[in-house]
């Protein structure tokens, strides 16, 4: 599953983490739909819902992970996006080949000071978001624990749902992302 295998760039997928399952947009509840079920960049959606630019955590960065069959070099982050006013928004994932965008680009996307759908927009650069994937998502002790909290032994944490998606950039598949909207009891 495309949401394991980024998971697996910074911690051990499975029922530690998160738990996955694929689903149908008849199955995501509103607002969590009309935030997730889009080719546009979860920024903007997220930025509209809440009605102005979101803040960046960066919780964990690598630099080279790995590399694609024409050896180009690859960046990865885990982020948290934050409301306005601070409120834990949206967790996510995103793997991206460097090559791909300018070296001004590149050291703004590596900066981690405003989120990347952002830097795209900003840099102008012909993008299309595809492969776009619906999950139900339980989170576990570590995903929970992002989200400010963990759940109590023996209780499962109530699901919430994301998205599987890929970014072509100039033509090039260029980014793969994890994104997970925060409950609002969360948050």
């Amino acid at each position: 599953m495309r949401a394991e295998e980024l998971v697996r760039l910074f911690a051990e997928p499975g029922p530690g983490f998160a738990t996955f399952r694929n689903v149908d947009r008849a199955e995501v509840p509103e607002p969590d739909r009309t935030l997730l079920d889009h080719t546009s960049h979860m920024t903007v959606a997220m930025e509209g819902h809440h009605g102005a630019p979101l803040g960046l955590r960066v919780v964990a960065r690598g630099l080279d992970m790995g590399t694609t069959a024409d050896q180009s070099p690859w960046y990865a982050r885990e982020i948290l996006l934050l409301s306005p006013q601070g409120t834990l928004v949206q967790y996510g994932i995103v793997r991206i080949n460097l090559d791909h965008v300018d070296r001004t680009t590149a050291a703004a996307i590596r900066a981690g000071r405003i989120p990347l759908g952002r830097v795209l927009i900003n840099a102008g650069l012909l993008r299309e978001v595809h492969d776009v994937s619906l999950l139900e998502v339980r989170p576990g002790p570590r995903l929970a624990s992002l989200f400010g909290g963990l759940p109590k032994p023996g209780v499962l944490s109530p699901p919430t749902f994301g998205r599987v998606a890929e970014i072509s950039l100039g033509g090039h598949p260029a980014v793969e992302l994890l994104e997970v909207v925060v409950p609002p009891a969360v948050g």
